[in-house]
């Protein structure tokens, strides 16, 4: 990992390596398999009943917590109903202050005078469990599968308090080793694990060793030696020395390990703020659809991937949602491709014909962006639109962004959970930032009521139809210049078997082999 990992209690598992280090130690009710979808963890099997609204899960009775100090003679215990109770209140009390409180915030019935403050999570015996939401929520599934979700022993929480970050006890295929901070983290094999492979109980490796490597390219030679069996995603200053402009590996690493590129549900993009009282709009000519649709004809995705990414990603020409998403159709929902020709009408329908007039639009990104920014503006200027490039620190970016002090601004969305409601979301007018996660201030009535729809709609598929009316609403409207779909290079040893590979680029060891 080329930056270290900050916590390894999961109620703070927000970045992607602390999430990696969490996913070998934790389990949760639930997780995802490689193709996404929701699959039994700890909890053998639940129902949803009430309209969606109850959740009802019924426990393995073979999970055991990783032997520790804090037990009575050092032996881990088994997992029952209650010690999810815990986990789930201890994730949502304010004292903890912890980032993947959102989860169950909006969502549970929440009893802030009790103290500590609970949810609505029911411990109905050992092996059952009950959750109540406020309304349905569709997706709700897929939020438990993530990290910060994980069961923990209320006796190592208690125990250890906030230095229970540097002393996980979970449930893992891996056990806590030791960790040196500065330099790597060592992971030893759980042989009480309750998952099994082929009647062969998991994982295989015996320990496993991340190494923290703030220099990339001290971390690429490493790899070469053989002293680092995996290695996730490339910098750019080294890319054009191991990938062809097509994304292939060159002729002189071919053999030497292997190469996997794989898609990733991050959707790269500009954004276009589009409420028209902004003071940052006055006189602004994003004020104007066919403005912001001849910016999306106007430039060659295909050619900035080729160029700019080594053709890492996939030319988005669809919506806002990624593929990889179950819901993702390029046939349902057309977005926008190079046409030179049509962005040049679209200006001359606005009164701007050939781009004369029309005012320069300044454009804000950071640093790490540049070059895209750069690629897009000089494009556009054949058309005739004028980009002011203004660069801005990232840590300033996003505040900007919430406080809508950017009327065009670079941005990225990496899915938090696998359905497309985590995309739409950033359209649906209640959550205009600050207040959530829709920075564009697009608005919609329609998209409104389609978004409140799909919530109460449990089927999958059925609810695809009225995402993809949703997504060619704002593809109209336009408030978004979406770039490209994202994706990881992974570069694995020859001698590597089972390393599992999905688009949330989320790394389990437990199936891993070396030969």
């Amino acid at each position: 990992m080329h930056s270290g990992i900050r916590s390894l209690d999961p109620a703070f598992a927000r970045a992607q390596f602390d999430i990696w280090g969490c996913n070998q130690l934790y389990n949760g009710l639930l997780q995802l398999d490689d193709s996404l979808q929701v699959v039994p963890a700890i909890a053998r099997g639940y129902q949803v009943e009430d309209g969606g609204k109850l959740y009802r899960f019924h426990l393995r009775q073979d999970v055991r917590f990783h032997d520790s100090p804090v037990f009575p003679n050092g032996k881990g215990r088994r997992v029952v109903a209650a010690d999810f109770v815990f986990s789930f209140n201890r994730l949502i009390d304010p004292a903890l202050a912890s980032p993947g409180a959102w989860i169950f915030n909006d969502k549970i019935i929440f009893d802030s005078t009790a103290t500590p403050p609970t949810g609505s999570f029911t411990a109905i015996n050992d092996s059952t469990l009950e959750i109540r939401l406020r309304e349905p929520f569709p997706p709700f599934a897929g939020l438990l599968s993530m990290q910060y979700c994980s069961v923990i022993p209320h006796e190592a929480a208690s125990f250890f308090g906030k230095d229970f970050r540097r002393n996980p006890v979970g449930t893992g295929p891996f056990r806590f080793g030791n960790w040196d901070e500065e330099n790597m983290l060592v992971l030893k094999r759980n042989d009480h694990y309750f998952e099994t492979e082929n009647g062969q109980p998991l994982p295989y490796l015996d320990a496993v060793c991340i190494s923290f490597m703030a220099n990339r390219q001290n971390e690429f030679f490493a790899f070469l030696q053989h002293n680092l069996d995996l290695l996730s995603g490339i910098d750019p200053s080294f890319k054009d020395n191991l990938l062809t402009p097509q994304g292939k590996l060159r002729p002189q690493f071919e053999g030497e390990f292997v190469m996997e590129k794989i898609p990733f549900l991050n959707t790269e993009y500009f954004g276009i703020l589009r409420d028209t009282n902004s003071p940052v709009l006055r006189n602004n000519p994003l004020r104007m659809r066919q403005v912001r649709q001849a910016i999306n004809y106007g430039f060659d995705r295909e050619k900035m991937m080729r160029y700019l990414r080594n053709n890492i990603g996939r030319p988005a020409t669809a919506g806002m949602v990624p593929p990889g998403l179950p819901s993702f159709s390029a046939k349902a929902v057309e977005g926008y491709s190079y046409n030179p020709q049509k962005a040049l009408r679209l200006l001359e329908e606005a009164g701007f014909p050939n781009g004369q007039g029309l005012p320069e639009i300044a454009c804000f990104t950071n640093p790490t962006y540049m070059d895209i920014a750069v690629f897009i503006q000089r494009q556009l200027q054949d058309i005739g639109i004028r980009l002011k490039i203004e660069t801005t620190p990232p840590s300033e970016h996003r505040q900007y962004m919430a406080e809508k002090k950017m009327p065009f601004f670079r941005a990225s969305w990496i899915a938090d959970y696998p359905d497309a409601e985590n995309y739409l979301a950033l359209f649906y007018s209640p959550f205009k930032a600050p207040a959530g996660p829709n920075y564009t201030h697009f608005g919609n009535p329609t998209f409104d009521s389609l978004y409140e729809a799909s919530r109460l709609i449990t089927n999958d598929s059925a609810r695809y139809p009225l995402y993809h009316r949703m997504e060619r609403l704002v593809m109209e409207d336009a408030p978004v210049v979406v770039l490209f779909y994202d994706e990881v290079i992974r570069l694995i040893g020859n001698d590597v078997r089972g390393l599992n590979r999905n688009a949330l680029n989320l790394v389990s060891l437990k199936r891993v082999r070396k030969e």
